[in-house]
Parts: C-alpha cells; sequence; structure tokens
C-alpha cells in the first residue's frame, strides 16, 4: 500500500508481506526490526541495564506465575493486519501448543511490559497508542530514565483510562491474574 506525501511515495506493508519478508531472509539476522502500523522501525540495540532489567522481570514472573500462564520475552505480538512488534516481555494465556502456529494477538495477553531507555517516549507514545488501540488490558513501561513502571490499565480508544506511577516501596496486584501481587523493588 502506498501513501503520496508530498511528492514522495511511502510503502507501507502488511503482516503477510512482513511475514514473507522475514521468511526470504530480507534482513540481516541481527536485525531489530518491528512492525508498527504499517511502517519497518529500526529498533535501538539493547544495553545492559535494559536486558539485566528484563532478566529480572523475567525470572521473578517465572518464579510467582500459575504453571499454566506462557511468559514470552522478546517475541512477536500480532496486532491486526499492521503491526508486529515484539514487547520486551509478555504474560500469555495458557496455549496448548505454546503459540507454535500462530503469533498470540491481544486477546491473548495478561500483562505487556516495555523496558525503556532510550526508547521512553517512544514507547509513552506510539507502542502506548498502539497497545491502547488493541485492547491490551495491562502495559507496564519500566521507565528506568525515572526509576518508576508506569502501569496503564483500561483501554479505551487509543489510551489507557487509567495510569498509576510506583517506584521502589510500591506494590502492584495484577488486573488479570489478581492473585499474583509485585514489590516494584524487584523488578527496579
Amino acid at each position: 500500500m502506498a501513501i503520496a506525501t508530498t511528492g514522495v511515495r511511502k510503502h507501507l506493508t502488511d503482516i503477510n508481506e512482513w511475514q514473507r519478508l522475514g521468511e526470504a531472509n530480507i534482513f540481516p539476522p541481527d536485525s531489530r526490526l518491528e512492525l508498527i502500523e504499517g511502517e519497518i522501525l529500526e529498533m535501538a540495540s539493547i544495553g545492559f541495564n535494559h536486558s539485566g532489567h528484563l532478566n529480572r522481570i523475567n525470572k521473578l514472573f517465572s518464579k510467582l506465575m500459575p504453571d499454566d500462564i506462557i511468559p514470552s520475552v522478546q517475541n512477536p505480538l500480532q496486532l491486526g493486519d499492521l503491526s508486529e512488534p515484539e514487547p520486551d516481555f509478555m504474560l500469555l494465556k495458557p496455549n496448548d501448543d505454546f503459540y507454535s502456529s500462530r503469533h498470540p494477538n491481544a486477546g491473548d495477553v495478561l500483562l505487556l511490559i516495555e523496558v525503556a531507555d532510550s526508547s521512553l517516549i517512544f514507547d509513552q507514545n506510539q507502542k502506548l497508542r498502539l497497545y491502547a488501540l488493541h485492547n491490551v488490558p495491562e502495559y507496564w513501561l519500566m521507565n528506568l530514565n525515572d526509576s518508576c513502571v508506569e502501569v496503564y490499565r483500561q483501554p479505551h480508544g487509543d489510551c489507557y483510562g487509567e495510569k498509576t506511577t510506583l517506584r521502589v516501596g510500591d506494590t502492584v496486584t495484577l488486573s488479570q491474574l489478581e492473585q499474583i501481587s509485585i514489590n516494584i523493588a524487584d523488578i527496579l
């Protein structure tokens, strides 16, 4: 699909074309690319602080989750026909084949977490709108720059009805798994 903008044409792609490009190995193997609203975006490389926090999240949630909940680290999430981001961390609903026959979609997500330092503005704006539009029920943004966790709930249109900013000393209960409570100090 092409869009004209003042003499320049932008080629937008959809999920089918995106997946064919991946299968054809068009992009270098170490590329950090995501399809966001039809555009192929190159994401920043992952630094030590980012990866360390992601490891901490993965370890904590893996210990706390019921056996049938599936943790997913930096794997694709299909959102409609034009977006396939790779969130840093998700908790997914049970699936017999562990999503090996399809990528999960927003209806499969119990919790989605993005870890942000250099990508903070993008994650607070474009990613937040994308996740809200597709009704991801709970989006946590680990804001490493400000040492806090922004918790977004109640998606409505392209925004969330509820935002809570949590810091070390606070705790949070997952909206989709009310038996799970997290001490923010354990992930920050």
